[in-house]
């Protein structure tokens, strides 16, 4: 009996390139996005395999919704791929409040309500796989990315924590931290309103050397990782990936090893 993946933001990029591909190693795939329209081309070509929903994440009571739906046509979700997501740029006190809780309203909530409505499911199922796309920039950050830093944060967070919570349950429960792609995110998104003082910021950040991966070289590492026994917590995808996180951390111990002996005083 085939498998069947759920992912959230099917309409193009990563999303649209991992349902193809798990289309075509034979899994069943219920796809979502806010305009189904953009999924017609999966449903002609891979059939019944593929369930094409509208779905705004935003909205919880849709999100449970959906993922009835998924449950009652397929008669399981095996894995399910948080992948909807945008990115807001702009400095944080640009930031306006209407913008901030959209940003964490969809990278965030949106992610907790598809994970909390399939839990029973898994459970029941006694397996499970759910993945969710984060980013390098929930380890480590980049200025003028404030907000979007901020909700993968967040979701890091959630994210492991869940990962001790549902282990005994037989889920998995793995964080996709992509670098830069040649994604629609960059494209999409929303800037916030620009204030003059933090032009010279930007300036730099937009000159600085980036290396964006290619978006289609992704879907193997999917496939592989979902059919992996024993998946690990977190999967970093693409060169850039590992060298970035790997000196942030290392600067954050460095520093917190030099102010330790204000730290143990601290403790009393």
């Amino acid at each position: 009996m085939s498998k069947t993946v759920l992912i959230t933001g099917a309409s193009k990029g990563f999303g649209k390139s991992w349902a193809e591909a798990f289309l075509a190693k034979g899994y069943n795939v219920a796809a979502t996005a806010r305009n189904v329209e953009t999924l017609h081309d999966l449903k002609e070509k891979y059939g019944d395999s593929v369930l094409p929903l509208t779905l705004d994440v935003d909205k919880r009571e849709e999100s449970l919704a959906v993922v009835q739906k998924v449950h009652q046509h397929f008669g399981s979700i095996d894995i399910l791929i948080n992948n909807a997501g945008y990115a807001l740029t702009g400095a944080v006190e640009e930031t306006n409040e209407q913008e901030a809780r959209a940003q964490f309203d969809t990278n965030f909530f949106g992610t907790l309500w598809l994970t909390q409505a399939v839990l029973p499911i898994m459970r029941e199922q006694k397996s499970g796989h759910i993945i969710q796309v984060s980013s390098i920039l929930g380890l480590a950050t980049l200025p003028t990315m404030g907000l979007y830093n901020a909700s993968k944060f967040a979701l890091e967070g959630l994210s492991e924590t869940l990962a001790t919570e549902v282990k005994g349950f037989g889920i998995n429960v793995t964080l996709v931290e992509p670098n830069g792609y040649a994604s629609n995110i960059w494209h999409t998104g929303i800037n916030t309103q620009s204030n003059p003082v933090y032009d010279g910021v930007k300036k730099a950040f937009s000159e600085s050397e980036t290396s964006f991966g290619n978006v289609e070289a992704t879907a193997p590492a999917l496939i592989k990782l979902a059919e992996t026994e024993n998946p690990p917590l977190r999967l970093l995808l693409g060169k850039v990936a590992l060298p970035f996180v790997k000196q942030n951390y290392e600067q954050r111990l460095k520093v917190w090893e030099e102010w330790n002996d204000v730290s143990v005083e601290a403790h009393g």
